[in-house]
């Protein structure tokens, strides 16, 4: 589900989107320096619940952390909880 993830980056601020059906998944993120973010919202409308969504967003935001040496604070109860599901994760969560 990776596929369609867009990401933007605005100052101190970042965001993932995933698009699908017309509906959009994000999940955003602050900057706290260069080699910190922290994962602060996922929202996932309604016609996109059950479908992999946040976890695909999720996964993008570890893949990005690992390849940039960035380590993430989950603040986001969903990012927190797949990161309990995920302990492979536990290498860029801090």
């Amino acid at each position: 589900m990776s596929d369609g993830i867009t990401r933007e980056i605005s100052g101190s601020k970042g965001r993932y989107a995933l698009t699908q059906n017309g509906a959009e998944a994000e999940l955003t993120y602050s900057i706290a320096s260069p080699k910190l973010i922290i994962a602060d919202h996922t929202f996932v409308p309604d016609s996109l619940r059950g479908t992999g969504a946040g976890l695909a967003l999720a996964e993008r935001l570890v893949a990005d952390a690992r390849t940039e040496g960035v380590k993430i604070v989950a603040l986001c109860p969903f990012v927190k909880a797949q990161a309990a599901k995920h302990p492979d994760w536990a290498d860029v969560i801090q």
